[in-house]
């Protein structure tokens, strides 16, 4: 794929998140996807564990937006600087009883694509914003 095509890829799966087309994920992600952003602390760290990470952060911050801000790529690398909305609406291992309260932050991610699939991303955002604007209690390590 081209470096327009791999960014053409990543547009369109932001578009799914912001639509919240689960069923459409395995258009964009490889079924052996990895993913290196874990948020929640024992998380599934298998390839495809990201469809299972994906759906529950999309149900547990309802309504999610994601606004593409910027993207770069090079290569099979595309990185997009976004800002993410959403509310804490539902269960989340972090925390169980949503508190109905909103957050914005930035983030970064970098996607990895093969054979026209993003088969691998990280993400950088603001998680002490998140945790403070939803008013989850700060993770620690037992």
């Amino acid at each position: 794929m081209t470096v327009e095509q791999n960014k053409q890829l990543v547009t369109d799966f932001f578009v799914a998140l912001n639509e919240a087309r689960l069923a459409d994920l395995r258009d964009f992600l490889a079924a052996d996807v990895i993913d290196h952003n874990k948020i929640i602390h024992g998380e599934p760290d298998e390839p495809g564990a990201a469809f299972a990470a994906i759906a529950m952060q999309l149900e547990a911050l309802a309504p999610y937006h994601a606004r593409i801000d910027g993207l770069i790529a090079e290569g099979d690398q595309v990185v997009a600087r976004v800002t993410q909305s959403g509310v804490s609406s539902g269960s989340h291992p972090r925390m169980p009883v949503p508190t109905g309260r909103s957050f914005e932050n930035e983030a970064i991610f970098v996607f990895t694509v093969t054979d026209g699939r993003i088969s691998e991303f990280r993400g950088v955002s603001d998680r002490l914003g998140l945790f403070l604007q939803l008013g989850w209690d700060w993770p620690t390590v037992d």
